[in-house]
This record gives structure tokens, C-alpha cells and sequence, in this order.
């Protein structure tokens, strides 16, 4: 198994326990992080020399991670795994499990990439590259049946962990936060490359607010020591550390539950907003060269995750050069001012926390296991 980053790290560990649970002989290995090393997961090399995004990050990192693939395949190659399990990091994963499948090693790939966003020519690598696909939303897999790809729908793990109902005065209290203020949450990346390219405009961001509502507090999760550094790093240069602000280590799930707004960076933590049933605007900057690359390979109008569930433009996007702290309080504003707006994207996203709900585990433990024996029967 190969998870790449935090994300892929928790849907590993879900997987082992349910696959565990089912199968005891079974033996895990490859590169994980933490979560799955805490399932029984012998991790050969550490999760984090893989969890970079964008097309300049990779390249800086470029000879240590196909260093670290060229190792490890030639690894794989000569100790054959009875199965492997691809989890996201299509980049990393599509090349190692299509060298694995061609030497008749059957091959998971857990987590569909986004092709349906943009990059949608890689179905002819993946279709040469995996045994069979688990996807965690259900407009994906007909793009794959189609393909004739082999695929199963699993929903998605966030899913079932979360409630479908949570206690905000619980969670606010958990936190120590106040009971009577309006709290935003700031979830501005889980990564050093976003905390460079986002931690200004959202401390910029929440400057503002605070200079216009002044009963106003914020809560920011972060994800490590590193991010925690650069997020207060730019409260001193931009701020002031004047900010009434939360800052923690994790628990972005309870300053999801405890906030009645959110600031989010596209990606993951915009689908946690949405399961917590968080109104929110969602922010991402990133690396000029990267953008102007992506720019011209996205598909889709819009590229968060509760729009694309939604099939609608129900959360404002800043994407790049239009995600200035100017736009960002504007619409932040609006939306604390705008009841109806925000009732209907609760209403919206107890839909989508529905549709998703699917007992993902044992879903895709089932699939695994299916493959695991139709190959070696």
C-alpha cells in the first residue's frame, strides 16, 4: 500500500482495520503514515517525502521522490505482494502499479484521480495501470464503466466518521471558545507549499473582519508544527497579533463543528466544512507557474468539492488572483448577513453527507478482498 499525504493516510487506516477484521494473515507494508501505522502498517519510507502538490513543488523534490519509486518498485518486483493498493498520489501510484499489474501483481486504486476536473486524457493510463478503481463519489463511476475500467463506488470515509447532526455549544466548549461570539474558522491548507502561498491573504482576511465586526473570533487547525509556524509567522507581519484567535494543533473537525462560517481552502477541508454542515467561502492560491499551467487543463466551472457534489455554484470560489483579502471579507460578510444563503447550503450539504454515507470501510474491504481472491483462488 502507498498513501501519499494525511488524507490518503486516514482512508488507509480505515481500510487495514476493515480488511484486518476480515482477514488476520494479512500483512501490510509500503509507505504510510502514522494513522495506518497504528492499524499494524510497516511503513518503509516516511509519508512525508510525498506529500507535495503542484507542478513546482514536485520538481524541487523531483530526484528524491522517483528516487524513492525506482527503489521501491524494484522492491516490490522481487518480494511480490499478493495485492497493492494505491491510495490517491495518482503521480507517484499510476506508474508503479502499472509496472506491478504488467508482472501480474493485481493492482487498488483507491480514490479516483480528477478527471472529470481536468487531466482527463490519463484514462488510458489508468485503464493500463489498474486492476480495479474505488471511487469515493458516485458520479465517477460510470466515467469508469464506461472505460471499461472495473470500479465499485465506495462513498466516502469523512462520511461515516462524521454526524449528520453535531452540537455546536459542545464543540465550542470542548475548544474553550466563546459561547456568544461569532466564530470563523480559517482552514487555510494542511501543507507548508499552501500556508506560503495562503497564510497572508487569510490573516489579511480576518484583519478585516475584525476591523468591521468587532465581536467577532477566529479558530485555525493546524496541521503540523511547520504549518503552526508560518500561519503565526504572518499574524505578526500582517496582524499585528492582534487577531482574537484559536490557534491549534489539529482538531479541524471540532473548529468545523464549533464555527458558524468558514474560510477554506479547496480541497478536502471544503468537503469537512460541508459534512459539518459549515456555511463557508472557499480560497486557493497557489504557485503562478503551477496555476498557469492548471488554468488551461480544468474542465469544470467550478472546483470545490461541495459545487461539484452540489451540481451548482452553492459556495463562492477565489481562485488565484481574484482570492484577495478584499474579495474574501466581502464575501464573508455577505454570507454572515445572508440567512437564507446559508440555510440553503446546510440544506444542501445534509444532501451530499447522505449520498456519501455508504460504510466506505467495508465497501471497499469487500472489493479488495474480491480481487484478492478471484486472483489467487
Amino acid at each position: 500500500m502507498v498513501a501519499g499525504e494525511a488524507s490518503g493516510d486516514l482512508l488507509g487506516a480505515h481500510l487495514i482495520a476493515a480488511l484486518a477484521a476480515r482477514r488476520p494473515d494479512l500483512h501490510f507494508a509500503g509507505i504510510g503514515g502514522p494513522k495506518m501505522q497504528a492499524e499494524g502498517f510497516e511503513s518503509l519510507y516516511p509519508m512525508q517525502k510525498l506529500s507535495v502538490r503542484g507542478y513546482v513543488e514536485v520538481l524541487r523534490h523531483y530526484r528524491e521522490i522517483a528516487g524513492i519509486r525506482r527503489q521501491f518498485a524494484a522492491r516490490l518486483l522481487e518480494n511480490r505482494p499478493s495485492i497493492f493498493i494505491g491510495i490517491d498520489a495518482p503521480d507517484f501510484n499510476l506508474d508503479l502499479e502499472r509496472g506491478l499489474k504488467h508482472a501480474g501483481v493485481p493492482t487498488v486504486h483507491y480514490v479516483s484521480p480528477s478527471i472529470w476536473a481536468w487531466r482527463a486524457g490519463r484514462m488510458g493510463k489508468i485503464s493500463a495501470a489498474v486492476s480495479h478503481m474505488l471511487t469515493l463519489f458516485p458520479f465517477e463511476a460510470p466515467l469508469y464503466e464506461k472505460a471499461g475500467v472495473p470500479v465499485t463506488y465506495v462513498g466516502h470515509p469523512l462520511a461515516d466518521l462524521i454526524p449528520l447532526d453535531v452540537n455546536k455549544d459542545e464543540a465550542r466548549a470542548q475548544l474553550r471558545l466563546p459561547a456568544r461570539h461569532p466564530i470563523i474558522a480559517l482552514l487555510p491548507g494542511s501543507r507548508k507549499s499552501e500556508l506560503h502561498y495562503m497564510a497572508e491573504t487569510f490573516v489579511k482576511t480576518a484583519r478585516r473582519l475584525y476591523e468591521e465586526f468587532k465581536d467577532i473570533y477566529f479558530v485555525c487547525p493546524t496541521a503540523s508544527r511547520e504549518t503552526r509556524d508560518l500561519f503565526e509567522t504572518a499574524i505578526r507581519h500582517h496582524a499585528g497579533g492582534e487577531l482574537p484567535l484559536t490557534l491549534l494543533f489539529g482538531h479541524s473537525h471540532e473548529a468545523l463543528a464549533a464555527a458558524d462560517i468558514a474560510l477554506v481552502a479547496s480541497g478536502t477541508a471544503s468537503l469537512e466544512a460541508a459534512l459539518f454542515k459549515t456555511p463557508m467561502v472557499v480560497a486557493y492560491r497557489m504557485s503562478p507557474v503551477t496555476w498557469a499551467l492548471m488554468r488551461h487543463m480544468i474542465r469544470l466551472p467550478c472546483v470545490s468539492l461541495p459545487n461539484i457534489l452540489a451540481n451548482e455554484a452553492l459556495v463562492a470560489e477565489f481562485l488565484q488572483d481574484r482570492a484577495t483579502p478584499g474579495a474574501l471579507c466581502t464575501a464573508l460578510t455577505d454570507l454572515m448577513h445572508d440567512a437564507d444563503r446559508r440555510r440553503r447550503q446546510v440544506a444542501r450539504f445534509r444532501d451530499i453527507h447522505l449520498s456519501l454515507r455508504q460504510n466506505t470501510a467495508q465497501k471497499a474491504a469487500d472489493a479488495v478482498l474480491r480481487l484478492l481472491e478471484s486472483t489467487h483462488a
